[in-house]
């Protein structure tokens, strides 16, 4: 007999750590995504109910994985009574022998998730969203803010992309090599969306997830490693060059610090000096894409052992090729922000405010902060105010707020 509190706590952290792995495994095994969630939830609440009577198991995720295709099996057999159609995939799965593809070079059932959700029979926002689901557990309000669309809208794109994977029979593996190539983007998308909510939270207490970032990295290097193409790599690099600075990020208090003002002897140097090599490599490939420039600027800020030594005129005239590669909104207001560095608060605020007045990221709490802090450098502390007044109706992530109070009440002061 286990200590039912100390189990608790245990489960609590399988579940965080293993949970999408479980599902992704699910999936693999029942074909279907409602049901492998169906199962995931059927396998922890019998681990609640067994592992403080019978211990922990050895292997806590192959344990969960095993109980969740019997309770699937369990499902199937007593909806096969109003349903004759599923009686075939019970049977099915009842006489399947569980154990890894050994003919698949890849290994890691979260890698063919990706692949699956990613398959181009979906529309790309519906790919992206999917993936970002069920992989990662983002919720649907979160990933309706990373989009900056509606929650029911979001939801809506989910359900249908379950649909069409289940109608169409998209088959849950890696692709052959050959069509590798076509699905990436879409991927790279996914893993670089998935990194930016873990390095920037869009809601909540903390102002970074560990956790998504962290696993962000790791499917970054195994997509690395199955397909070394330059914008692979300079996702990666990309990813590393911004996870080196994590810890200069946030004071004592969790409160965000300002890249002109982290201690940069918290930068971690090696991650610095593999982003900075990864980038190098895909740039010198000559077939690199936006990931690899974006890493080439973060690459720049990481070789400044000073925020006065930073070589904005470089950062600039990066920014510059990155608008003519893949111009947006959000590449249109860093590249302002650059400006501003190098030319001065009015040049950059020209800019932003021409974003705005286009009707572009004007629900984008970030955009209006950057402005309102070029406003205080200029010393115009009034529309600074309302600036951040803006900036800090539009946040919904708790420390961002507090930043932004601070601010205000800095000006006030």
């Amino acid at each position: 007999m286990t200590d039912r509190s100390d189990c608790s706590e245990m489960i609590a952290r399988v579940y965080r750590a293993e949970s999408r792995r479980v599902l992704a495994t699910l999936i693999r095994l029942l074909g279907d995504f409602d049901l492998a969630e169906e199962a995931l939830q059927d396998a922890f609440i019998a681990a609640v109910e067994q592992w403080p009577r019978d211990g922990v198991p050895d292997k806590p995720r192959a344990w969960l994985v095993s109980a969740g295709r019997f309770k699937a099996i369990d499902r199937l057999r007593r909806r096969v009574r109003f349903d004759a159609s599923l009686r075939e995939l019970a049977i099915r799965l009842e006489g399947e022998e569980v154990g890894p593809d050994l003919d698949d070079p890849v290994e890691d059932d979260r890698l063919r998730l990706i692949f699956t959700c990613c398959h181009p029979a979906l529309p790309e926002d519906a790919q992206v969203a999917l993936t970002l689901r069920e992989v990662c557990d983002l919720t649907t309000e979160e990933i309706a803010r990373a989009f900056l669309v509606g929650t029911p809208t979001l939801a809506q794109r989910i359900v249908r992309a379950k649909q069409r994977i289940r109608d169409a029979g998209i088959p849950y593996a890696v692709p052959a090599r050959g069509e590798l190539a076509e699905r990436l983007d879409a991927v790279l998308r996914v893993v670089y969306l998935v990194f930016n909510e873990g390095y920037y939270a869009s809601a909540g207490a903390a102002l970074t997830r560990t956790d998504l970032s962290s696993e962000a990295i790791r499917l970054g290097r195994l997509l690395h490693e199955l397909l070394p193409e330059p914008e692979v790599a300079g996702l990666l690099a990309l990813m590393l060059l911004n996870e080196a600075r994590r810890a200069a990020r946030t004071d004592h208090g969790g409160m965000p610090v300002l890249l002109e003002d982290q201690d940069r002897s918290l930068w971690d140097a090696t991650l610095i000096e593999e982003g900075s090599t990864l980038t190098e490599q895909a740039l010198r490939s000559r077939r690199f894409g936006p990931y690899t420039l974006q890493a080439a600027i973060a690459a720049v800020h990481g070789e400044a052992r000073t925020a006065s030594a930073t070589d904005w005129p470089q950062i600039t005239g990066l920014y510059d090729v990155l608008m003519r590669v893949s111009p947006s909104p959000v590449v249109a207001l860093n590249r302002a922000v650059a400006v501003a560095m190098r030319d001065g608060p009015a040049e950059g605020l020209a800019l932003i405010d021409a974003i705005l007045a286009g009707g572009q990221l004007t629900d984008y709490s970030l955009a209006h902060a950057a402005r309102a802090d070029l406003l205080r450098r200029s010393g115009r502390y009034q529309e600074a105010r309302t600036a951040y007044e803006q900036a800090l109706s539009l946040s919904r992530q708790d420390v961002e707020r507090a930043f932004l109070q601070r601010r205000l009440q800095e000006l006030n002061a």
